[in-house]
């Protein structure tokens, strides 16, 4: 029993005729029948009962005849969506982010991707930490994610995009907004609000400050706090932080490795077209705002 088999079968069973078949697949009615003969043969039942004025199929042959249709239109959904994956013209893009990814590093390259590749889906997965969105790689269950890059992850390939320098938001108004630049025992005499503990860029922090007890929130509640006035936000210099408009002031803090950014894949080489695509128009628009992480290590 073959494909070919099945599918001059399937169009036996529409047509009624085996001559139109034939015409129709250019191939002879003694092909054709051949087909029918050797499908007769491995399942050992009449599968169509010839009539003066073509065939119909037998009883066995519309149970195979309805398996044939439901297999043939699952082979065709996934062979269109194969060519979808391999042309990038269609599908779906699935991303794993933080909760502030979006906003601060691809809005505008989701309108770009959008207007670009207007029939391609993009599906993002909200996580709270970076290694939530590599245990959602892991599993399968997106294509790409956003992540904090540290060394220490195994069986997937990270791609650093960005480098991020380490910034202490303050209300203008606070005594603190004079200074041009802090280092980390300046911080001490803050009421520090940092990233939580429990995500890279939270333990990164913690690896270099011995502070008290301190606050620890996302990094856009805490920019909301340090608008309030109710506390100091240590945070990457993201790209929508650095453009924040007043009452805020970002002082650079020094001392604290940039925070290195990018995007984390399975294996590069087997992203679909969309997912490189997408992934190439968010380092691009990052780097026409000052340069990507590898660019500067070049330098």
């Amino acid at each position: 029993m073959t494909l070919e088999d099945l599918k001059v079968f399937a169009a036996v069973c529409e047509a009624h005729n085996l001559s139109t078949v034939a015409r129709e697949m250019n191939r002879t009615q003694s092909a054709v029948s051949q087909h029918i003969r050797r499908l007769e043969k491995e399942t050992g039942l009449p599968l169509v009962e010839r009539r003066p004025r073509g065939v119909v199929p037998t009883g066995a042959g519309l149970i195979l005849h309805r398996a044939v249709q439901e297999g043939l239109t699952a082979l065709n959904d996934a062979m269109r969506l194969l060519d979808e994956l391999r042309t990038g013209r269609h599908g779906s893009v699935a991303i794993a982010t933080g909760s502030t990814t979006i906003r601060h590093f691809m809005g505008a390259s989701v309108k770009e991707f959008r207007h670009t590749f207007p029939d391609v889906r993009l599906e993002f997965h909200t996580e709270r930490s970076s290694e939530r969105c590599l245990d959602a790689l892991r599993k399968g269950l997106v294509e790409l994610a956003w992540v904090t890059v540290t060394p220490d992850v195994h069986g997937l390939e990270q791609r650093p995009v960005i480098d991020l320098d380490w910034v202490l938001a303050v209300h203008r108004d606070d005594p603190l907004a004079a200074e041009p630049a802090l280092s980390l025992a300046d911080l001490s005499r803050t009421q520090l609000i940092r990233p939580p503990a429990g995500t890279s860029s939270g333990r990164q922090v913690d690896e270099r400050l011995g502070l008290g007890p301190t606050g620890a929130t996302d990094w856009d509640t805490a920019l909301l706090l340090a608008e309030l006035g109710l506390g100091h936000a240590l945070v990457p210099a993201v790209p929508g932080v650095t453009s924040r408009p007043d009452p805020l002031c970002l002082i650079p803090v020094r001392g604290l490795v940039p925070l290195k950014v990018g995007w984390a894949a399975r294996q590069w080489s087997a992203l679909s077209p969309s997912a490189h695509a997408f992934a190439d128009t968010v380092i691009a628009h990052l780097d026409a705002r000052g340069g990507t992480a590898e660019e500067r290590e070049a330098s």
